[in-house]
């Protein structure tokens, strides 16, 4: 069980945010030349990964060959989704006005279209971040992970339910981005989510075609190890952008707020709330890497328009500044903080008292 942070007086408070404010301007004042060389090697890493993986494949019927092969793959899908697209997409490259890397062109290899992520992720989750109500991310749409979370008799479901996520995230995230199950509700109509909706399956119909038709031909009589290395490649990414994500959010030590939290809310109380409702995981650089630096997820919240390979080092800073405030810096490693995430999925499988009130950020 964690210690109770100290509550923050009003100025406190301002004051805390005015020192992670002035990391993120010491951090993005100094941007340049080399988070341009880092990022050109990511883009490298993923194309020469990508072909590397499905040359490797063609030779598929080989069993060294189709491990390598699709592991090789898997790493590129990782690679381009959470260290390039996803980083890219939050303009972090911006800078370079570089055609390839401009976060509102940026086109990633996933269903989920550059436009709706920017809109529900870039703009919802990271405005709204853990807020009931407002943040679509909380149990992406079909799991109860919260108390505050009102309880269903689907949720009872709640870990098969995560297990089927988890193996068809790039599927169901794309999915989960059109708000569907308010359709099912009844909250919106159909006509409302069209203009997302037919973009998102052009997209997938498009990815369907790369990975299970077009690369599988072209190896001819090798065809279904190309197909099952494809689709194996996309089921390893899934897995490891599940976990990486669900660590980031969900944990024990993870709150939630009503949306009332939101109302007149100062930069600082924003600060605060992205520190309360994200969760950092350990490990070594090449960790780091393969998490996107998600792995750095309460810097990720505080900073998503600075490089992410920065945060590593952001993080000592951030961390400092928790210790002398009294507040909780959660962090621990995948291990641990995934299994508090299971955890969470099946406590609140079953109905629970809803909190009352919830206390405020500062005093």
């Amino acid at each position: 069980m964690r210690k109770a942070d100290r509550k923050l007086s009003p100025a406190e408070l301002e004051q805390f945010g005015a020192e992670i404010e002035a990391i993120r301007q010491k951090h993005l004042a100094d941007v340049g030349e080399r988070d341009a060389k880092y990022i050109t090697k990511i883009e490298k890493a993923v194309r020469y990964t990508e072909i590397a993986g499905r040359g490797m494949l063609m030779a598929g019927i080989f069993p060294p060959a189709f491990i390598l092969g699709t592991l090789t793959l898997g790493v590129s899908k990782i690679l381009e989704n959470m260290e390039l697209g996803h980083n890219v997409m939050h303009g972090q490259y911006d800078f370079m006005q570089n055609k390839r890397l401009m976060g509102q062109t940026y086109e990633w290899d996933t269903w989920c279209t550059a436009d709706n992520w920017r809109y529900s992720h870039n703009y919802r989750h990271h405005t709204y971040t853990n807020v009931l109500g407002e943040d679509h991310d909380i149990g992406y749409g079909v799991l109860r992970l919260f108390p505050e979370q009102k309880w269903e008799p689907r949720f009872l479901a709640n870990v098969p339910l995560m297990v089927i996520l988890a193996t068809f995230f790039e599927n169901l995230l794309a999915l989960q981005t059109l708000e569907l199950e308010k359709v099912i509700s009844g909250e919106k109509t159909l006509k409302e989510t069209k203009d997302r909706a037919i973009p998102t399956f052009k997209k997938a119909g498009r990815q369907i075609a790369k990975d299970y038709v077009f690369f599988p031909l072209l190896a001819g009589p090798f065809f279904l190890p190309v197909l099952a290395g494809n689709f194996l490649a996309n089921i390893i990414r899934n897995y490891w952008t599940f976990v990486i994500i669900f660590c980031g959010h969900f944990t024990a030590d993870s709150e939630v707020f009503d949306k009332s939290i939101i109302e007149g809310e100062s930069q600082a109380h924003w600060y605060l709330r992205q520190l309360k409702g994200s969760s950092n995981l350990t490990g070594g650089k090449l960790f780091h890497i393969m998490s996107g630096n998600l792995s750095h997820q309460i810097e990720h919240h505080l900073f998503p328009e600075v490089p992410a390979h920065r945060y590593a080092e952001m993080s000592v800073e951030v961390q400092e500044i928790c210790k002398r405030y009294g507040q909780h810096y959660n962090k621990a490693s995948i291990v641990k903080q995934f299994s508090t995430v299971v955890g969470r999925a099946f406590k609140y499988s079953l109905p629970s008292f809803k909190r009352k009130n919830q206390e405020p950020l500062a005093a």
